[in-house]
């Protein structure tokens, strides 16, 4: 999550790719709701693989906040 571009996002299904187990998905969920440190993790940059906005522990209108936030700035 940490390596994830400032103003982008990745899936679950593409972080657990990119650590070499493509069906790990779920793992990388789990460990995106246990982010203990949201302000230093950005774990609202992680979407669901459609593209939609799931699970943020602060609510998905502050997540979409967040996104939109940082697009702006770009």
């Amino acid at each position: 999550m940490q390596e994830i571009p400032y103003g982008t996002t990745a899936t679950y299904g593409e972080i657990a790719a990119q650590v070499g187990n493509p069906k790990a998905s779920r793992a990388v969920g789990m460990a995106n709701n246990r982010n203990p440190i949201a302000l230093i993790i950005p774990c609202h940059r992680v979407i669901g693989s459609s593209g939609k906005l799931v699970g943020y522990g602060g609510g998905l209108p502050v997540k979409e906040f967040l996104l939109h936030l940082e697009r702006s700035e770009d």
